[in-house]
């Protein structure tokens, strides 16, 4: 006899489905891993309830959708799990300290790693450590900081291991970093950090799979149920899928194999070779949802159209020649697969919306959401238009904007700051637009995330504050637009019969405001597929 029993009911004071035109509902109904049942009365589904039912009865909370973060890196995350916590410190000196504290308990030789969600203007001397500084810390290990996915700096001892001097030649797209007299200052940036990161070993498998798990679930917490990790290699998916096996994930992860270093056509297929054996993953929680290039670089080399405000005869970094990534993309496309390419600045914008017109002329019927823009930092009207035109989305992630606007003001002046990141203009001229945060360069969370697309506020104060959207435009990017990115929109997004059951619970009604009352808003219980992943009893 077949049981049509629930496994878990929810009953609260409002459930928003965000289904158009459905008002609140005040119970949902799982079975499995899927809904079964709302309903506008918080007693409604009891008939549905069964001795082994589990039934939250929550008559003060709001139950909402599960949230996506489109443009993440959980990878970057679970690394930092267990690295020297630098973004605790508000100095160099305690930044110092950490790695002198993590030092004294590490054997000599050993790399040290730090996290690398942090900023040099949140220290008190507004600059990144140099290489000497570092050595002060520790001479007797090689020490990396990272900060965010540009960025390294390291000590004297990792560039004598890395055998780097004063004379290695700068790779294409890099900077190795020096001092006013040229000698080196530890700072590697871009391709040039390579030079030292291929000789930095991995963890082994247990600790990174704890890191997974870590920081999987610290997403969940705040009310993210899938990742769009943006930058994963083959090593970092199998340990994702170790992961999983074990049952350890927090979060649902579509993961883009990174493309970075890619170029030329021999490496590309031998890439797209080891990606076939994974095309075909009906796992609801792991999937491979394409390719990641990158056209430019980041907060210190993006391409603009107009010189930097801190350097005249400096417009940023291009990482390909436009033909050279029209064949990379249409070789991508033309093997089943969709493609994410970083643009951060207008020019960058303007040339990936080039290749990405081009493309689609040269595969005609080419599946919608195939090609996507990452960031479209300073993408203005006329290149918003024309990727409406093309059909092509855009990631955007408020949380990079509200930590580092006071470093890009340094780099390109108040002006285009305030133009970062054009939420409002993409919604009006009818984009398809998802939000994300670019951890570790910004923080995630679910309502942080939407109390900074409604306020504008970064570290320096609101910036562009036209730019704004409503809350409910603001959810909208991490739920239901989100799954249309995805093309999950009939398994997720929304609150409905016969949909995944993620879901999100909150103490009270996000929607209910202040906006400012959003920033540190966390939810009581994150569900996925049924199963509580973060709950006040929960010790992830």
């Amino acid at each position: 006899m077949i049981d049509h029993r629930a496994d878990l009911l929810i009953r609260a004071a409002a459930v928003h489905t965000l289904v158009p035109g459905r008002p609140p509902q005040r119970a949902v109904a799982v079975r499995g891993d899927r809904i079964v049942a709302v309903s506008d009365d918080p007693k409604g589904l009891d008939d549905l309830a069964g001795t082994g039912t589990e039934i939250l009865d929550l008559p003060g909370s709001t139950v909402l959708p599960s949230f996506d973060d489109t443009h993440t890196h959980l990878i970057f995350a679970a690394h930092g799990a267990h690295d020297v916590p630098v973004h605790e410190a508000r100095t160099i000196a305690e930044f110092l300290d950490l790695i002198r504290q993590r030092a004294a308990v590490t054997p000599a030789g050993r790399w040290i790693r730090t996290t690398t969600n942090w900023q040099e203007l949140n220290l008190a001397e507004r600059r990144m450590p140099t290489a000497d500084e570092l050595d002060g810390a520790t001479d007797r290990h090689p020490v990396l900081v990272k900060r965010g996915g540009h960025n390294d700096v390291v000590n004297n001892v990792a560039l004598r291991l890395a055998g780097i001097t004063t004379d290695t030649p700068v790779p294409p797209g890099g900077v190795i970093g020096r001092e006013s007299n040229g000698r080196l200052n530890g700072r590697l940036i871009d391709s040039a950090m390579r030079l030292v990161e291929q000789f930095v070993p991995e963890e082994d498998g247990t600790q990174r799979i704890d890191g997974l798990r870590l920081a999987s679930h610290a997403y969940a917490a705040t009310g993210i149920g899938t990742v769009r990790d943006c930058a994963v290699s083959f090593a970092d998916y199998d340990l994702l899928r170790a992961t999983r096996d074990q049952a350890m994930l927090g979060t649902r992860v579509r993961a883009l194999i990174a493309g970075f270093g890619l170029t030329t056509a021999t490496l590309l297929d031998e890439a797209l070779d080891r990606m076939e054996e994974l095309r075909y993953s009906a796992d609801p929680w792991l999937q491979v949802w394409g390719m990641k290039f990158g056209i430019d670089g980041g907060l210190e080399a993006g391409a603009t159209e107009e010189p930097y405000a801190c350097d005249h005869s400096y417009s940023g970094a291009l990482l390909w020649e436009p033909d050279g990534l029209v064949d990379a993309v249409n070789t991508v496309v033309r093997r089943g697969w969709r493609v994410g390419t970083h643009a951060y600045g207008d020019r960058a914008v303007r040339i990936l919306l080039d290749v990405y017109e081009l493309v689609l002329q040269d595969n005609p019927g080419l599946a919608p959401h195939s090609l996507v823009i990452e960031h479209g930092g300073l993408a203005g009207p006329e290149q918003r238009a024309r990727a409406v035109a093309l059909g092509i989305p855009v990631t955007i992630q408020q949380p990079l904007l509200h930590d580092t606007a006071e470093v890009e003001r340094e780099y390109w002046g108040p002006e285009r700051v305030a133009d970062l990141f054009p939420a409002r203009g993409w919604l009006d001229q009818g984009a398809l637009v998802t939000g994300g945060s670019d951890f570790p360069v910004g923080q995630f969370g679910a309502m942080r995330s939407v109390w900074g697309m409604m306020t504008r506020e970064t570290v320096i104060g609101v910036q562009g504050p036209h730019h704004s959207i409503t809350y409910d435009e603001a959810v909208a990017l991490h739920t239901t637009n989100a799954a249309r990115l995805m093309r999950e929109e009939n398994l997720r997004g929304t609150v409905s019969p016969g949909r995944l059951a993620d879901l999100t619970v909150w103490d009270r009604d996000p929607a209910a405001g202040p906006a400012e009352s959003l920033r540190d808003l966390q939810p009581s219980h994150t569900i996925l597929g049924g199963h509580l992943v973060h709950s006040p009893d929960r010790n992830s």
